[in-house]
């Protein structure tokens, strides 16, 4: 019974998965995939009503059709009230809604909710986290959350 518990408080606590939208061909190459761009699509799985869209650069010749490639820290964000929002009791003020592995080692890009409650906004952002050596690259979006549906 408590392993049954833990498992379904994993599943609770862990990050969206997104669905790819699609992806557009940036750079052919002669042996193994294309490079390109890949957009996906997730849902705050805290919050309902918000959707967030992430472009992210995908490497790939031979190494990237290996899943051996380090992606680059390429990527853009753009989330936006698509229901009705209710923001849950006790919400954490930071909290990471969504992670993609972008190396087969110790990369990744993360989007992590921010609530500021003074202007009523989700913020979401995007950033590239590496194990040894982070980078900078950041992207940004904000929701504000308003009535849905009303005239």
């Amino acid at each position: 019974m408590r392993l049954i518990a833990l498992i379904l408080t994993m599943l609770v606590v862990l990050p969206a998965r997104a669905d790819t939208v699609g992806c557009v061909t940036t750079s052919w190459k002669l042996i193994g995939a294309n490079h390109k761009v890949c957009v996906e699509a997730f849902a705050d799985p805290k919050v309902p009503g918000v959707t967030c869209h992430v472009s992210q650069a995908k490497t790939g010749g031979v190494s990237g059709s290996l899943g051996l490639a380090q992606d680059p820290a390429q990527f853009s964000l753009s989330c936006e009230q698509t229901g009705p929002i209710t923001i849950p009791p006790k919400l954490p003020e930071q909290e990471t809604v969504f992670t993609e592995d972008t190396s087969i080692l110790f990369k990744e890009t993360r989007v992590t909710r921010l609530w500021d409650a003074k202007h009523n906004t989700l913020v979401y952002l995007a950033i590239s986290r590496k194990l040894i050596d982070g980078a900078p690259n950041n992207s940004v979006s904000t929701v504000a959350v308003r009535p849905w549906g009303t005239k």
